[in-house]
């Protein structure tokens, strides 16, 4: 694998990335505009959830594990996903496409260097190939997450939180998407974790990770194609259909 694996609250990525975190942990941190959260002080807007039945949970840092409980991420959707990490000397900023259909996860991400990797995953089995290539490397998941492969915290970590370690919690809305901001104390290594969950979708739509107010990682997915994917995108280059229509 060219990453190991990181969750959200140890961050530990995929192996590839070692150096990089290593870089950040231990120089000073600086901030950089490439991947620009918008206004986030606007109050939400839940009057089509009311008319619709929605029924909302007041969320404060006692009751947003109830909140996010509730929420379902959807079978099938896709989505662009925008992740960039800092460090002293500079930032490295990544794309990636995310397809998601009957518990399948595909990823394209362009790296450094112009390569694409593409991964396919259903927890179990991954299935990795670079490019245009036709040969498939396979291999069992482990631990590694279909979110650790879209290179996003997995936001449901907040349900394990010791509810004193949630420094706030409310409704918010981020470019005009309605959401359930989380925001952790400051850990003992000095970080800081801010997730805006979307209500409508249950996906994780921006999240950052601070140090002394600043980033060393940020990301946006701000909106989501609610079209289905397609057995082709599910297609291996070395012709195995994983998902059947």
């Amino acid at each position: 694998m060219d990453e190991r694996k990181r969750n959200w609250i140890t961050w530990s990525f995929v192996a590839l990335t070692v150096l990089v975190i290593a870089a950040m942990m231990s120089s000073t941190l600086r901030r950089t505009n490439r991947v620009e959260l918008p206004d986030t002080d606007e109050s939400p807007d839940f009057s089509a959830g009311a008319d619709a039945g929605l029924t909302l949970v007041e969320v404060t840092p006692e009751t947003v594990q109830t909140a996010i409980a509730t929420l379902h991420r959807p079978e099938a959707y896709r989505r662009t996903i925008t992740v960039e990490q800092f460090w002293s000397t500079g930032s490295a900023t990544t794309e990636t496409a995310v397809a998601v259909l009957a518990g399948w996860t595909r990823t394209d991400r362009t790296l450094s260097g112009g390569q694409t990797r593409h991964t396919i995953t259903d927890g179990q089995t991954t299935y990795i190939w670079y490019n245009s290539e036709t040969s498939v490397y396979e291999t069992a998941a482990g631990d590694i997450t279909a979110d650790e492969e879209q290179g996003i915290p997995t936001y449901e970590t907040v349900l394990e939180l010791p509810t004193a370690d949630i420094a706030m919690a409310d409704y918010r809305a981020i470019s005009g998407v309605n959401c359930i901001y989380v925001e952790t104390v400051e850990n003992a290594d000095g970080y800081v974790e801010r997730y805006w969950v979307g209500v409508d979708t249950g996906l994780l739509m921006a999240a950052e990770r601070l140090v002394d107010e600043e980033p060393v990682y940020r990301m946006a997915a701000l909106t989501v194609d609610m079209t289905a994917p397609t057995a082709a995108d599910f297609t291996l280059p070395d012709g195995r259909i994983l998902v059947s229509e």
